[in-house]
């Protein structure tokens, strides 16, 4: 096995490496045991909900991202979280509301498609604010913001390395579905990305094959992510992204048993959240969404919000006070 090594980066420009709803499970962050639900929306406890998108809240990405935000915004605020798990679409509202009619404090929805479900629920309970993670809500309301991210940015950084790490000029990406606005920006980013490593290069590579799941189950089927990293492997492409939760991560599992081949993440830190993927994993493109989220959270905690006078969105990248990209290099 090669030598690993850690090396950090950053580059200064305003891009940050941000590059993200039902039978349910439920879980808990409690500040200590005296802590319950039941104080929900009487003044005593400060309460977050968290709605997942489809998938499980611990997928390694950026469910688990949002959870561990909103965890920490409950702990370092002297609060109370919970989330709920959505196992399908339709459901959204009906988890959504679940919290709104305990009358919790902040409600966090993760992913673009929940947005609907979202302002509906924002007009109906105009007393708590809502989150949208990776959302571009459609009607300025006072209680509701969307939390986003420049995806595009960071699949360039990811593409521009890959077109410098290839060996055989293939490169490819997995990844969910296109219909969501995050997860195109990630592939299209990656694919220019690509095409700039290789001019600079003074490189004709074949074309950056983006392949995308299909609308149903698109962020957590890892066995169709799997698949389809074969595929490109056997095609001779060295060098795939995976982008879309447990679909993406299942593409980067099947890379790593490739040897030579390498791979790069999404979201999160992905050589700590699934280390399975060392063998082949060179960086991740982070999208910081747990730190995004506590830094919302806290605005609303310590009344400094500015939901009643943004237009519609918070822009990690100010949020966060982040003007440059940053990441981790392995190998």
């Amino acid at each position: 096995m090669p030598e690993i090594f850690e090396r950090r980066f950053m580059i200064k420009r305003v891009i940050s490496v941000v590059a993200v709803v039902a039978l349910t499970a439920l879980g808990f962050a409690a500040p200590s045991k005296a802590a319950s639900e039941s104080d929900c929306g009487t003044g005593k406890l400060f309460c977050i909900g968290l709605v997942t998108d489809t998938g499980k809240v611990d997928d390694k990405s950026f469910n688990q991202s949002a959870w561990e935000g909103a965890k920490a915004a409950a702990k370092s605020n002297g609060g109370f979280a919970k989330y709920i798990e959505t196992t399908d679409p339709k459901d959204y509202a009906t988890n959504i509301g679940q919290f709104a009619s305990k009358k919790y404090n902040v409600i966090i929805g993760v992913g673009f498609l929940m947005a609907e479900a979202m302002t509906k629920a924002a007009t109906d309970y105009p007393k708590i604010k809502f989150i949208g993670v990776d959302q571009f809500q459609g009607a300025a309301l006072p209680n509701l913001t969307g939390l986003v991210f420049p995806e595009d940015k960071a699949g360039f950084l990811a593409g521009y390395l890959a077109g410098h790490l290839t060996k055989t000029g293939k490169t490819g990406a997995v990844l969910g579905t296109d219909l969501v606005p995050p997860v195109r920006y990630f592939g299209e980013g990656y694919r220019n990305g690509v095409a700039y490593a290789a001019k600079e290069l003074n490189k004709k590579y074949p074309a950056t094959k983006l392949i995308y799941h299909a609308p149903d189950n698109a962020f957590n089927d890892p066995a169709w992510g799997g698949t389809t990293a074969q595929q490109l492997l056997s095609q001779g492409y060295d060098v795939i992204f995976g982008a879309g939760g447990n679909t993406g991560n299942g593409a980067l599992l099947r890379v790593a048993k490739k040897k030579g081949a390498y791979c790069i993440g999404v979201d999160s830190d992905q050589w700590g959240t699934l280390p399975e993927a060392r063998p082949c994993l060179v960086t991740s493109a982070m999208k910081l969404i747990d730190q995004g989220v506590a830094a919302v959270v806290k605005t609303i905690v310590d009344g400094t919000d500015n939901f009643a006078t943004r237009y519609l969105v918070n822009d990690a990248c100010v949020l966060l006070k982040k003007p440059y990209v940053w990441g981790s290099i392995y190998r």
